[in-house]
């Protein structure tokens, strides 16, 4: 259950930007929860939708008191600590309501699309554009973190959506990325 919480706040960088500096936080955070295994933690962004397309500069933590004792101190800050200030684990506030925060993936990049489909079908570059039209391009307005794929070491998006606001919350497992469809973290 996400009782107890932790802000960690990006410090100004005159070499890196706010989001540039969340981006390798949450890719060490990424990394410390497969290493883990912990999925009872989960992710929220207080800053979230401030300014248009950002989540700000603090990464909030929530989940047991315990497990973010462990976690805090294990060393997955090490190469950020310069550049992050965390604040002391809290209880979440007893009258917070709860949401969802989970990934939302777009077909942004329609080239990518027709290489990938030209892989799989063994199509030219002309079936592909036929069956894949320009049109299917989104542009998303959500805010976003850039990440770097582990697999194969390409840069994306991991864009962020919010679920409803609920007065009760809904307990159970977060990914990898501390982020569910289903359950929910206390959003204060």
């Amino acid at each position: 259950m996400t009782t107890h919480y932790i802000d960690l706040r990006t410090r100004p960088d005159p070499e890196s930007s706010p989001a540039e500096l969340l981006g390798v936080l949450y890719d060490r955070l990424h990394m410390a929860l497969v290493q883990e295994r912990i999925d009872s933690i989960g992710v929220s962004f207080p800053g979230y939708g401030t300014s248009p397309r950002t989540l700000g500069n603090v990464l909030r933590l929530h989940g047991p008191e315990d497990v973010l004792a462990r976690l805090i101190r294990s060393d997955w800050t090490k190469g950020v600590r310069d550049h992050i200030q965390h604040g002391e684990i809290a209880a979440a506030p007893a009258d917070a309501l709860h949401r969802t925060v989970h990934r939302r993936q777009f077909k942004t990049n329609v080239d990518r699309l027709r290489r990938r489909r030209m892989l799989r079908k063994g199509e030219t570059e002309q079936q592909a554009a036929a069956a894949i039209p320009s049109s299917v391009e989104q542009q998303p307005s959500l805010p976003y973190v850039r990440m770097r794929s582990r697999s194969t070491g390409q840069p994306f998006c991991l864009f962020i959506a919010l679920g409803v606001l609920a007065g009760k919350p809904t307990p159970g497992p977060f990914n990898s990325h501390g982020l569910s469809r289903s359950s929910t973290v206390p959003w204060f």
